[in-house]
């Protein structure tokens, strides 16, 4: 073997294995909320190297990438056999995106892919591009997929080729390893991205959380996060969608909305993750926001607070796609701990780690966005007004004792 193919491949697999076998530390978090980890917890380079090179010697002499990969991110997650699973989204250098299971015992770091990206069945209309997987596990026992399948909008001309027409792909499964392709999901918006299956049954029938927009970039006047029912899981049909979460003017989610990872059910509501977007001078910001619905209406929105819950922070800011974090993955930990699983800039896998009483606590006792700077203003000074009386408070002499006096 020529000696600096192998020098070059060794190298090659010992930094991969140091990437892979780093440990993760948290990070101070100054909101008291959830903290962050140090590191990303998946990228381009956690990809196996024989996915990306050609091993062999003879066809590769000069140890060449043959497939590049560009991106990892916008992963789903499920705990599965006490195995912390992401399903992310995997970017070529040819832009086409794929699937591909993550996996580890840690839940923040260690991940290692399987050998193989995941087969996704196609229809009789093939699937062009498809990415940011929901994965959740249904009451009726199926662990399903729910995914973004685009293709190109066929009625654009020749000289348009970025029309593209996007829908809701859905998968099921047993293992997380062999998948069973159903109809893509019906609705009456010509256009559907960020599509969320309930965890439970609603009435007997399957849930959908949606985002109805008239076109493949702009949500017209279709924007928010919308809310729908079908008999069917195969043939999934949404007749009628009611947006439960509106876009609105002048806050994070003014541009467009779409829910996150399936909700999780609480003692107090369902807590939901979403992501907003605003337009800025420097493009498009994605951040992510918190609310809860109700037990028995999952439709009804009981708690909102105003804001973000998580902005892209330091090197989360820049990427392919910069000012952006997304989530569509957190796993809910039997001793009530939530790893939230994000991407930043359509970059790369991060991991922040809170509570689950801490979430409820966020939600609850946080303040409603009051839609004018007079209203946050008001807010601001009742919080202040409270602070300033608990000050004076501690600064009293308990009762029955006399206040030196020094002059």
């Amino acid at each position: 073997m020529n000696n600096n193919f192998e020098k070059r491949l060794q190298e090659l697999q010992r930094m991969h294995d140091e990437l892979i076998s780093r440990p993760n530390k948290k990070m101070v978090s100054g909101n008291g909320v959830f903290e962050r980890y140090e590191h990303p917890v998946l990228t381009a380079a956690h990809t196996p190297l024989f996915w990306r090179y050609d091993l062999n010697e003879i066809t590769n002499p000069y140890l060449m990438e043959r497939f590049g990969i560009n991106a990892v991110f916008n992963a789903g997650a499920i705990k599965l056999q006490d195995k912390y699973l992401m399903m992310a989204r995997v970017e070529g250098a040819d832009r086409k995106s794929f699937f591909a299971v993550a996996e580890s015992a840690s839940p923040v770091d260690n991940f290692r892919f399987r050998n193989y990206p995941v087969i996704i069945p196609e229809l009789q209309e093939p699937d062009v591009n498809v990415y940011d997987m929901r994965v959740v596990q249904h009451q009726d026992g199926w662990v399903y997929g729910l995914f973004c399948t685009e293709r190109r909008d066929a009625s654009a001309g020749v000289d348009d080729q970025s029309a593209a027409i996007a829908q809701c792909g859905i998968v099921r499964t047993r293992d997380m390893e062999q998948w069973e392709r159903l109809d893509d999901l019906k609705t009456p918006s010509p256009q559907q991205r960020n599509v969320v299956l309930h965890p439970e049954f609603i009435d007997g029938k399957y849930a959908f959380y949606t985002r109805p927009q008239d076109g493949f970039i702009n949500t017209g006047k279709g924007g928010g996060i919308g809310f729908g029912l079908s008999s069917s899981i195969e043939h999934a049909v949404v007749d009628k969608e009611l947006v439960i979460d509106p876009k609105v003017y002048h806050t994070v989610y003014e541009a467009k909305n779409g829910l996150g990872p399936a909700p999780i059910k609480t003692a107090r509501g369902w807590l939901h993750m979403a992501h907003g977007v605003r337009n800025t001078a420097a493009g498009l910001r994605y951040v992510l926001y918190l609310f809860m619905t109700d037990l028995k209406d999952v439709s009804r929105v009981i708690y909102k607070p105003g804001g973000y819950f998580m902005a892209p922070e330091g090197e989360e800011r820049t990427g392919d796609v910069s000012n952006v974090l997304f989530c569509n993955g957190w796993i809910p930990d039997e001793d009530g701990t939530v790893y939230i699983y994000y991407a930043s800039s359509d970059s790369r896998m991060h991991v922040a780690v809170t509570t689950l009483e801490k979430l409820i606590d966020y939600v609850i006792n946080t303040p409603e966005d009051g839609f004018t700077s007079a209203a946050s203003v008001q807010t601001l000074n009742r919080i202040i007004d409270r602070n300033l009386a608990e000050v004076s408070k501690e600064a009293l002499p308990p009762t029955g004792q006399q206040q030196t006096v020094r002059m």
